[in-house]
C-alpha cells in the first residue's frame, strides 16, 4: 500500500475534509479510510496532521436515541460528583485536582 498525499494547510482538494468539517456538515467518516493527510507547519514540534476522508463516501450521523441521552446525562453526572464528598460540584471536576476545590482546599473554603 501507498503512502497517502499530503497536502499543505488550508490547500486540501474540494470534497476532502476532517472529521470536524464533516460533523459540521451533520456527517460521519462512516467507516471509510483515510485518503490524505493535511499537515499544518509548528516550529517546535514538527508538523501538526489532519486526517481527510471523502465527503462523498461520508454517511449522516446517527441520531441520539432516549437511551444514548440518559448514558450522556449520567456521565456528565458522574464527572460533576466530587469522589470525596459526593456532593454534585455544578462543574465538571478537573482531573488534575480529582475532587472539587472544596475538598481540594479547605483551609480557603474556610477563610471565605
Amino acid at each position: 500500500m501507498g503512502t497517502l498525499p499530503v497536502y499543505p494547510w488550508r490547500l486540501a482538494p474540494d470534497g476532502l475534509a476532517t472529521r470536524r468539517q464533516l460533523r459540521a456538515m451533520d456527517l460521519r467518516p462512516g467507516g471509510q479510510d483515510v485518503v490524505a493527510e493535511l499537515q499544518r507547519p509548528r516550529r517546535k514540534r514538527g508538523p501538526l496532521v489532519a486526517y481527510l476522508y471523502r465527503v462523498d463516501h461520508a454517511k449522516p450521523v446517527r441520531p441520539m436515541t432516549p437511551a444514548r441521552w440518559t448514558a450522556l446525562a449520567k456521565a456528565n453526572t458522574a464527572r460533576r460528583t466530587c469522589p470525596a464528598c459526593r456532593r454534585d460540584a455544578g462543574y465538571v471536576i478537573p482531573p488534575s485536582l480529582g475532587m472539587c476545590t472544596a475538598c481540594a482546599f479547605p483551609e480557603e473554603q474556610r477563610a471565605a
